[in-house]
């Protein structure tokens, strides 16, 4: 049984094509959710073809902040050394009250808890180049841009997809995949497709936000200017490269209007003096705070903008973009490589879209808080925050941000024994430096666990160990944490690892004689004692690929060794034209 789905229709000429593409899954939009999943997936060894209706990357600076989890995820595709150049790392946001006063400067987790700067400014033009240029080393990913999907037809062991040139002039190329990917932003074409609703609300407030270069600033920390005559955002990036954000007051501009330069000088006058040629971008737009009613139908996924869309005023939309290809790309990679069944896929919605809605929240309730109108309001959230801060919990909670929400996993590819919120199933792992090898090398956790699953057993023996190995635990990497001033010794079969600057012992000191299960994605998955080994992997054979499957399939560590007789078999490539290098100009919404 198929189900067809055309959103434009395809002219008599173009049908005559049959010409077949070899790919594993078919990601569109070449974004930066886009770029990363292709990243991901091209990393653990999924031929992928990577598809943008627009001719290059976007030239829209629309975000703005990259955050120490979205490093990590470029960290596991080997990526996070290319994009350190292009952001300004560990910064702030302060935030300031009626009349402009200060409130609170906010960092955010001051140690690098997951082996990155908390919050880092970046141009999301700089980010785009980067990933597409990091793609020429990836031989299993083809990206091609100006080229759009016209169609796609599920079945129950692929996907039948159309794609051809964004303007119509060439033909349609018909072929399968055994995975779609919906990256292509707010008006994605995948989701119209799948029909598959949005719901939330569009807000009426009009916003101004204009992008500059030559601006004289010397801050690394961004401003949220609370005053709420005319509420402001202040975020300064690298190489002289500012953004200003001003809520309009009735009148003053049209959502999608470009605004009038002498509006813009106006505006930018308080902070600086301003040339027509060094405004990059400007323009006039409203927030929408929309979530999809589903992420996943049948072989298809929603990620990115094309899933949720939030008010910025939390700085997380392209970082739950990141999220959300995090979260998928190993599961696809398991389920491909033969390692894991359909069931698993199913998590991708159960674990992403209630933090997809907690983040929405957190970014609507910012909002309404931090840039409000009302002079009332305004000065009761002043002495609210001002009262805070004279408390230790109050001071902690603003200025590390702990208000974010986590990314707690409560129901998906976890196994919870109590179900008690202290309990670190289902958070992610941080990621400290460790000492690893016979000549004590410092490095980051991440880097001794590899790209699978991983088990950590904590002080436990060599029983211990044993038992664990019998249990049929989807562990490719084994790790003794050793804590106090042990030696870490390594044994066949698992390697080890030592604290280098106290924190490995302030993560794992309370766990002495359990073992961390780990996935690739690095949300702790169980923490067990050596005794409930098997309730463990009991409860993970739910995700065991096909019926009556007893135990599941070992995962091994790097690169995903696909079962291509599981997958729709592809005739031999044919020859594509590659884009392999971007240059910029205007690029549409993804």
């Amino acid at each position: 049984m198929s189900n067809p789905q055309t959103p434009h229709p395809e002219p008599e000429r173009r049908l005559a094509s049959a010409t077949l593409v070899q790919a594993d899954v078919l990601v569109v939009g070449a974004g930066p959710t886009g770029l990363t999943a292709a990243h991901l997936l091209g990393s653990l060894g999924i031929r992928v073809l990577l598809v943008e209706r627009n001719p290059t990357t976007s030239n829209d600076a629309k975000a703005i902040s990259l955050d120490d989890e979205s490093l990590r995820t470029l960290q596991a595709a080997g990526i996070d050394g290319a994009v350190y150049p292009i952001i300004v790392p560990g910064t702030g946001t302060k935030y300031y009250g009626v009349g402009n006063r200060p409130l609170v400067h906010a960092r955010g987790l001051g140690d690098q808890r997951f082996g990155h700067p908390f919050k880092n400014p970046f141009a999301q033009p700089d980010l785009e180049r980067v990933l597409v240029e990091e793609l020429r080393g990836r031989p299993d990913v083809e990206t091609r841009f100006h080229t759009r999907l016209f169609s796609l037809e599920q079945h129950s062991d692929r996907v039948r997809v159309g794609v051809g040139p964004s303007d119509g002039t060439g033909p349609v190329e018909h072929f399968d995949v055994s995975y779609v990917l919906g990256c292509d932003g707010g008006r994605s074409t995948v989701r119209e497709l799948l029909s598959i609703p949005m719901r939330g609300r569009s807000f009426p407030d009009v916003w101004l936000v204009a992008d500059t270069v030559g601006d004289p600033h010397d801050q690394r920390y961004g401003m949220h200017l609370g005053d709420p005559s005319r509420p402001t955002v202040v975020v300064p990036g690298r190489d002289g490269r500012c953004r200003y954000e001003f809520l309009l007051h009735p009148g003053e501009g049209l959502p999608g209007d470009p605004p009038p330069f002498e509006l813009v000088r106006d505006l930018l006058r308080p902070y600086r003096e301003i040339d027509p040629d060094q405004v990059e971008r400007a323009v006039s737009y409203t927030f929408h705070a929309l979530l999809a009613d589903r992420l996943r139908d049948g072989r298809c996924f929603l990620l990115g903008d094309a899933a949720h869309m939030m008010p910025p005023f939390a700085g997380q939309g392209l970082n739950s973009g990141v999220r959300d290809a995090a979260n998928l790309c190993w599961k696809l990679a398991d389920v491909l490589a033969g390692r894991a069944g359909d069931t698993l896929l199913d998590t991708y919605d159960t674990e992403r879209r209630p933090h997809a809605q907690a983040v929405i929240d957190l970014s609507v309730r910012l909002g309404r808080i931090v840039m409000t109108t009302s002079r009332s309001r305004a000065r009761l959230r002043d002495l609210l925050v001002r009262t805070a801060m004279h408390t230790p919990q109050g001071r902690r909670y603003l200025t590390e941000m702990r208000y974010r929400p986590n990314t707690r996993v409560r129901s998906g590819a976890v196994v919870p024994f109590d179900g008690k919120n202290r309990s670190p199933v289902g958070t992610a792992l941080p990621q400290p430096s460790v000492l690893h090898g016979p000549r004590l090398q410092v490095t980051r956790l991440d880097h001794v666990l590899g790209r699978g699953w991983s088990l950590l057993g904590v002080g436990v023996t060599d029983a211990d160990w044993n038992t664990a190995a019998h249990a049929g635990l989807p562990a490719g990497k084994r790790v003794s944490v050793v804590l106090g001033d042990r030696y870490p010794h390594e044994r066949p079969g698992r390697t080890a690892v030592a604290d280098a600057d106290g924190r490995l012992q302030a993560l794992f000191g309370g766990l002495e004689g359990r073992f961390v299960l780990v996935r690739p994605d690095r949300l702790i998955a169980a923490v067990f004692r050596p005794d409930q080994a098997e309730r463990v992997s009991h409860s993970l054979r739910r995700f065991a690929p096909g019926p009556g499957r007893d135990v599941p399939v070992p995962v091994s560590d790097g690169p995903a060794q696909i079962d291509h007789e599981a997958v729709p078999p592809r005739p031999a490539p044919v020859a594509h034209p590659v884009i392999k290098s971007a240059a910029k100009t205007q690029g549409g919404p993804r």
